[in-house]
């Protein structure tokens, strides 16, 4: 069984940060590096996984999520 996860992407610089949450991570990961998916990565070049966190379901995943994105860019970059 696959436990969902919360994700921070950033470009080589940090100067640019993605939330996301995805229940196959290394997938994920995958797909932004070889920039398979177009979007957000892909344009602002998001290929370094700087931080995830593990949940036993997905409701958790997506309100931690949620609180991740509502803080200031310092806090996350920390």
């Amino acid at each position: 069984m696959k436990h969902p996860h919360i994700y921070i992407m950033a470009n080589n610089k940090n100067t640019t940060l993605y939330i996301g949450v995805t229940s196959k991570l290394p997938q994920r990961v995958y797909q932004y590096k070889l920039k398979i998916t177009s979007g957000f990565t892909s344009k602002y070049n998001l290929t370094k996984l700087v931080y995830f966190q593990s949940f036993e379901n997905i409701y958790d995943a997506i309100s931690r999520e949620k609180q991740l994105e509502s803080w200031r860019r310092e806090w996350k970059k920390n």
